[in-house]
């Protein structure tokens, strides 16, 4: 079995790998939560861990990318997007899910943390496309290329634009707070996006 190389248990030998790992990222995620992403280091995350600092160093490239690890291992976020057939219904659907989110349990500031902290840490960018942002943004396409396909959007329509202009209001709102996260702007969104790019409502281009 892989063992934690520098942290021990007096009398109980090293800690297992993954017993280490997971009180870091338990660590990390609890600071988190608490004083904000400003407060992760490896030196205090390491010690409320009981962990050797050189393993954080080993394991994650920066504060950053282990405080997105932590903060995704605790909430363990499903990726889902319903396709009932009525396109309105669930892009309404999701958009109010996501502002649920965004404005429930202080999960908004942390976000809106990441993307800030994300402009100067590449680590932490590269963690937050790659597990965050281009999955969440392939499922709301491939959702949008359905009812494409099936004659519900104009063929010329770009979608990824679409998911811009939708989800990136939501990230206006919450990265530039004049106005709040409602559900009811979800609704205004969607209503009014759709016209301009379903198939069988008019359109002036």
């Amino acid at each position: 079995m892989t063992t934690e190389p520098a942290t021990s248990r007096p009398g109980r030998g090293r800690r297992p790998a993954a017993e280490v790992r997971s009180a870091v990222l338990a660590a990390a995620g609890a600071m988190l939560l608490e004083d904000g992403l400003r407060c992760i280091t490896f030196e205090k995350v390491a010690a409320r861990a009981g962990a050797s600092k050189m393993t954080l160093y080993k394991w994650w490239p920066s504060p950053g990318a282990l405080a997105f690890d932590a903060y995704f291992a605790a909430t363990k976020q499903t990726f889902a997007f319903d396709d009932t057939g009525d396109l309105e219904a669930d892009l309404v659907r999701q958009l109010r899910a996501f502002i649920g989110f965004l404005t429930s349990r202080g999960h908004g500031p942390v976000i809106a943390e990441f993307v800030g902290a994300a402009q100067s840490d590449p680590d932490l960018a590269a963690a937050l496309t790659e597990r965050y942002t281009l999955p969440r943004r392939a499922l709301a396409v491939t959702r949008l290329r359905g009812a494409r396909d099936a004659g519900r959007i104009r063929p010329d329509v770009d979608l990824e634009s679409v998911v811009d202009q939708l989800w990136g209001a939501c990230y206006h709102r919450l990265l530039l707070p004049a106005l709040p996260l409602t559900p009811d702007f979800a609704d205004a969104l969607v209503h009014n996006l759709l016209p301009g790019i379903l198939a069988d409502r008019p359109y002036d281009g």
